[in-house]
Order: C-alpha cells, then structure tokens, then sequence
C-alpha cells in the first residue's frame, strides 16, 4: 500500500462550529475538508460539527447519504454508524442528507481503473489512490457499483466514534470527571456510579466541544450489530404499507402531470395539436418539453389521459428504426478501426489458433428494461428564488445541477430532497424526469408540480441494458483448454450516460469487457477484446452494467471449450483459477451442489463463474425436464466480499441477484420498431414469475481482502450457469438470450 492511500486513510479532518442546542457529528477522509453540509439548514438553537449524526435536544438523526432503492442502504449506513456511536437503530432517525460534494463515494475509482480486481500490487494501488482525486474534485455522490458498504465501511464507524467519544469528553467536563471512567451503552454515556446521560441531554454540551477525533475503531470481536443478523430498519414500514416514497410525496397546493414523448428515444417534437386536450376537464396547462409535451392537471388520472389526447408530429429515430439495424451495426463493429480495448493480450493468440479453431461461435444478449415497481416520478416547486425537488435519485448532485442550468439559478438555491425509491436496477441513475418535472413547474410559480410517468412512458422511454454481441474461438489439447479468444462488441455505456450529464468520458470503456478481461484464470493463450460499436438506442447501467452481458458471453465460451476438452466443468474450471478466493468460491458451490453426484434422466447441472465488483461469484444450477418444458429446480451460489456486514441482507441481496439474473435470461428483452420500443408493461416485459424461482441456496465467504458489495456480484453467473444446464440437460447449446426463443420453462 502506497504512502499517499496511508495518509489518505488516517487523516481525518473535521471542521467545527459550536451553537448552543445541538451538535452533528462526521468525517472527511482526505487532507482539505469540504464546508459541512449541515451547517445551511440548521434550525435555530443547533449545530453542526460534521456530517454523518446530528443530535439535538430530542433526537439522534444519522445522516446516510446512499441512495435508498430497495437494496437497504439506509438501514446499512446506519449500522455502521451505530456500531460505534452505541445506539440501537431504533433509537434514530435517518436522513439522506443534502446533495454535497462532502458526500463523494470512495469506493467509485476501484472500477476507474484499468487494473484487474485481483491487482493488489503497488502500481495499481497507487492508480486507485490517483483516481480517487477527480472524484473528490467532482464531488460525485452517486450510489451505485455496489459501493454503499466499500465507501461507508471505515468512514462511517469512524464517525460514530467520533460522536461517541466527543459525547463522552462533553459529559466527562459538566460533570468534572476523567473521561477514561465513562462509558456508552444505548445512546447514553455512562457515569461511573452508573448515572445515564441521554446523548441528547449533551448536544449543548457537545457543541461547545472540541471534536475528538483521535480515536480508535472497536475490534470485530465486540460487534454488536455489524456482521449480525439484525432486521433492516424499513422492514416494518414497508410491510404495513407506510413507507413514503417518492410517488406518495404531497405538497400543499400541489397539481399533477403527466407526458408524452416521442416514441423514437431523444428525437425531438416537430409539431402538435393540443386542442381536445385543453378542453378537457381538470387541465391546468400543456407545456412543451425537450422531446415531447406535458400536461398539469388537478389529478394524475386526468393529465395522463389529456396527454394521450394530443396529436404530435414526431421527429424520426437517430438509430436504426429494427433490430435488424441495430444487430447488423454490432456485427460490422468487429473491426481494427472498432477497437476500444485489449487489456487481456496473454501468449501469442494467433499462433495459438494458427488459422483454425476447435470451438468459433457468436453471443447475442438483448437490450433490456430496468422496469422497477414504482414509475419514474419528481414533484418540483419552482419560484424565482429558489427550487424545492422530491424525489428518489441515486445522481442527487447532478439533480440539483441539471436543474439550476434550467432555471438558472445557482446550485445552491435548488434544494433536493432525496426520497426512498421504489426500486431502480440502475434506472434512478438518470434524472430525465426531473428535468421534465423542472420544465412544468416553471410554468406554474409558487405551485408544487408532481409528474408521475405511466408505466408505458416510463418503460417506453428507457435507457436500457445495452445490445452486446460477442465472438469467440478457442482451443483444446490433452483434455485441457489452452488457446481464449473473446471479442465483445457493444456501444459505450459510459459515452451514453455520461453524455446525457454533460461529462466527457475519455479513453476506453472499461464497461465494454468488464466481466470478462479481468478474470482470474490462467489460460496460456487468453485475449479478450473489446469493440466500440456506433451509438444505437441511448443506454445507461443496469445492475451489473457491463458484465451483465459478458459474464454469459465469457462463461459460456468457457464451457463450451471444456466440454470440447472433455473435461469436467468445475475442475477445469479450478484448474485454470488463479486466484484463491474464487478457487474458494468454486469450490464452495461444488461442495453445496454435491457437484458430479448421480442426476435422474433429463436433468442437468451447469456451473457458472464471473468476478465483478471486484468479487468473485460462483453457481450451479439444477434444471429438469418435464413434459410441458425445462424446470429451474435449485441454484447454489457462493461469493467472497471480504466482510459480510449484514447477513440477513447478503443472503437478500444474493437471491435477488439470482432471481434477476436468471428471469431475464429466461425471458428478458427489449426491442425495438419503427424507432419505438415494442413492450411497454410487464405483460410484455417477462421476467422470473413466482411459480418458477427455484430454491436458491446461498453460502457467503470472508477471504478476500478488500470489503466489497453483493448488489450487483450474482447477476453475472446466473445466465452462464442456466445456460449450461440446459446444455447439460438436453444437449443444447444456447448462444442467445432470452432462451426462452429456443426452450420452454415451467413453474
């Protein structure tokens, strides 16, 4: 480790500023500290010397400024905070905390840099440690990469120490007592004769206390709740129905809008007739709006249906209007010219293949929807002075940025109010819609505006999973695989997303091969090649954005070069595997499937492996043929992230994994025609029904050296796994998703 990440990682400065009532708590982890974010709102009475827990006279609030989408970010953050403050999760409130450059993610230059994962050594450190300056500089407070728990797991114990010893140094001076005698148990600091002083009788105190800031974080082994089955703190809300998000947000005063844009995504509006829409009951106003038209109304019923009444002109699509189109640009992409990347380039691959090859096959995975529960929606209430926006977003600085450039007014007086999120898969990562919601509420002053798109709008005007195609050839001699070769053609991820928020994205996309040059496997010959196809549809992340597609396409090149070896699956697999926690993992699923066991006539098993996210995730599926098609009977997997935080949540988050990566195999697609995309509701967007999730089985593995997420490290493995069972099964090999095209699956 690198001098510079040393000193990163012990510096911890906090600005202060003591008033009487209150006092917040946090930490920066770098050299120059950012103005705390807290101090703008402080109500009268308080203060704030940091920004992660502010206590007042009557309560403890956490400040967890993750994105909460269903993943459980909240009740995470608020763990670790609690762990050192010595308070119990239903003590506190939480919040998610103003958009702030305070608030950038640490974990985000992990996936910045061209290094392997496995790449612990110095030159790759000090990369990581380089990247981490740009995103200070950026200030880029974005959730997403499965980077909650690597960005707060050091940061926010600390800041609960932080608070805790500050609290205890505040009372040890009231009360004229060494510090050393005090303890803290359940949000109290502990006299020696056993007196409780509630942490909220010290705010005033504490607010006129130097912050103490030497401390020390408690060993694993006193844990109360970290690495704890303890229940996620939304749990109760969500299962009484009373957890708010952003689509139940009211506003006094507040009207309703809906929109319409153009089928063909990011082509303009050339024209439109409004007439029967204005004239129907309840329309406030129709406003025009980059792409389409806007209706406000005095209920959300009546501005959608007054928005399907206008008659519009539409601009043409800027890609292919088929997938014929869109296919085509793919396979016309393998080109010198194309090439984006080749950071896997190991032996000599073209004296390897010599001009022929024992396995030569072509990958297709489709565009797909993120398609989350709860639509897209903002409420924005715009006045000349300032603009208030409600709404679930996992880009709150870019928000609140996009939004001053509408109305002009400096970031500062946009003020975002981070909702829960019904659900995001990557969606909440774009803020179109609160663009659009900006746009309507300037046309109404003073009026709180809620704009709901109906599930027809919000999944016909996606930025899906990007097209892939992949190209793979290989060779095999003496029942072992010897010669790699993979080449990945899909437009950039990052070009796309990053356009839409003005930020230049130079130099390769690693998104095009990640999941698949970084794999831990020693191959003699082993190239992987990644192509940058011509924009097509706009695209932006889906829950382990690049891999989602090459995990499959890697894999299953695998495979199939194994089976032409005539060797076993896993211990080849194991054989090839360079790196101990994924040989663990491997070995792991093998050990819990009773891998090479007797199987009834129709059944199979497939194994499936890809390191993402810096975690090495491995499964076996288990399907069987019955008369009316396959059945996907039980799925074991295993990962490695260094330290399981919540385990209740890893073995959550591992099955939705699996039951993401597995439906959208089976089903999944997007497509497109004339410009438009054809399933525009779950009827038609198939994913994973209830009758026909497996049992999945989890087992999660602590070796690994780094801590790591688990959202986004089981979607990968799932499609490769399936894909191979159903070879396993039936002898057919399956190349395309969804598979569905090709099999039957029943519940």
């Amino acid at each position: 480790m690198g001098r510079a990440k040393t000193i990163a990682r012990r510096t911890f400065l906090v600005g202060s500023v003591a008033v009487a009532g209150g006092v917040a708590f946090g930490v920066w982890r770098m050299r120059t500290p950012y103005d705390n974010p807290l101090m703008a709102d402080l109500p009268e009475g308080a203060a704030a010397l940091t920004p992660y827990v502010r206590i007042t006279g009557d309560a403890i609030t956490l400040i967890t400024p993750r994105a909460d989408v269903g993943q459980g970010a909240v009740s995470v953050q608020a763990m670790l905070i609690a762990e050192e403050l010595d308070v119990d999760p239903a003590q506190v409130a939480t919040e998610f905390g103003p958009p702030d450059r305070a608030y950038w993610n640490t974990a985000l230059s992990d996936e910045a840099v061209p290094f392997r994962s496995t790449d612990q050594g110095w030159l790759a450190e000090s990369a990581r440690d380089v990247m981490d300056a740009p995103m200070k500089l950026l200030g880029m407070q974005i959730t997403g990469g499965s980077t909650t728990v690597p960005d707060g797991y050091e940061k926010l114990r600390r800041a609960g120490a932080v608070a805790r010893e500050t609290l205890k140094a505040a009372a040890a001076r009231l009360h004229g007592l060494p510090v050393d005698r005090l303890g803290t148990e359940g949000g109290a600091v502990i006299l020696p004769d056993g007196t409780r002083l509630r942490y909220e009788s010290l705010a005033a105190e504490a607010a006129r206390t130097e912050p103490v800031t030497d401390v020390v974080l408690r060993d694993p082994s006193t844990w109360r709740l970290v690495g704890r089955p303890v229940q996620r703190i939304d749990i109760v809300p969500k299962s009484t129905g009373r957890q708010a998000y952003g689509i139940d947000e009211e506003q006094p005063g507040m009207l309703h809008a809906a929109i319409r844009l153009n089928p063909a995504q990011g082509a303009g509006l050339r024209g439109l007739d409004a007439r029967e829409a204005e004239a129907m009951r309840g329309v406030e106003k129709i406003v025009e709006v980059p792409g389409g038209v806007g209706v406000i109304a005095d209920n959300t019923w009546r501005a959608m249906q007054a928005a399907r009444a206008i008659k519009c002109d539409w601009a043409p699509a800027p890609y292919p209007v088929g997938m014929e189109g869109h296919w085509q640009a793919l396979a016309e992409g393998f080109t010198p010219e194309r090439q984006d990347s080749r950071l896997r380039d190991d032996g000599d691959m073209e004296a390897a293949l010599d001009g022929a090859a024992d396995i030569d096959v072509e990958y297709r995975a489709p565009y797909l929807a993120h398609a989350p529960l709860e639509p897209l929606n903002a409420t924005v209430r715009y006045t000349p002075e300032r603009t208030d926006i409600w709404t679930g977003t996992q880009v709150p600085r870019f928000v609140q940025d996009n939004a001053a450039a509408i109305t002009g007014q400096d970031a500062d007086d946009v003020h975002v109010h981070v909702r829960v999120a019904g659900g995001s898969f990557g969606h909440r990562l774009e803020d179109a819609v609160v663009r659009h919601a900006t746009h309507l509420a300037m046309a109404v002053p003073g009026r709180p505006v809620k704009l709901t798109y109906s599930r027809e709008e919000d999944m016909g005007h996606e930025f899906p999973r990007q097209i892939a195609m992949a190209r793979g050839r290989g060779r095999v001699s003496g029942g072992r695989v010897v010669a790699y070769d993979l080449g990945i053609a899909m437009p950039s991820i990052i070009a796309s997303q990053m356009g839409r928020q003005a930020i230049p994205t130079p130099g390769p996309d690693l998104q095009i091969v990640a999941g698949a040059w970084d794999q831990p496997f020693a191959i003699p010959d082993y190239r992987v090649t990644g192509y940058r196809a011509p924009a097509l549809a706009p695209i932006s992340s889906w829950r382990s954005v690049g891999a989602s597609t090459n995990g499959f396409f890697h894999d299953c090149l695998l495979d199939e070069l194994i089976h032409a070896a005539g060797a076993d699956p896993l211990e080849e697999r194991l054989r090839l595997c360079s790196h101990a926690p994924s040989r663990a993992v491997l070995e792991a699923v093998g050990e819990m499937s009773g891998w090479g066991g007797a199987l009834n006539a129709g059944q199979g098993r497939g194994i499936g492996f890809c390191l993402s996210f810096g975690v090495p995730c491995a499964q076996v599926v288990e399907v069987g043929e019955t008369g009316e098609g396959l059945r996907v009977a039980r799925v074991w997997v295993a990962a490695d992230v260094g330290r399981i935080v919540d385990p209740v949540n890893f073995e959550a988050q591992m099955q939705g994994g699996v039951v993401w990566g597995l439906g959208h195999a089976m089903h999944g697609a997007l497509t497109y025609a004339d410009g438009a995309v054809e399933q525009q509701n779950f009827d038609t967007f198939r994913s994973m029904r209830l009758r026909e999730c497996p049992e999945i089985v989890v087992r999660g593995l602590e070796t690994a050296g780094k801590i790591r997420g688990i959202g986004e490290p089981p979607v990968p493995p799932a499609a490769p796994a399936l894909a191979n069972a159903i070879f396993a099964a039936t002898g057919q090999r399956l190349r395309e998703m969804p598979f569905d095209r090709e099999v039957a699956f029943v519940g």
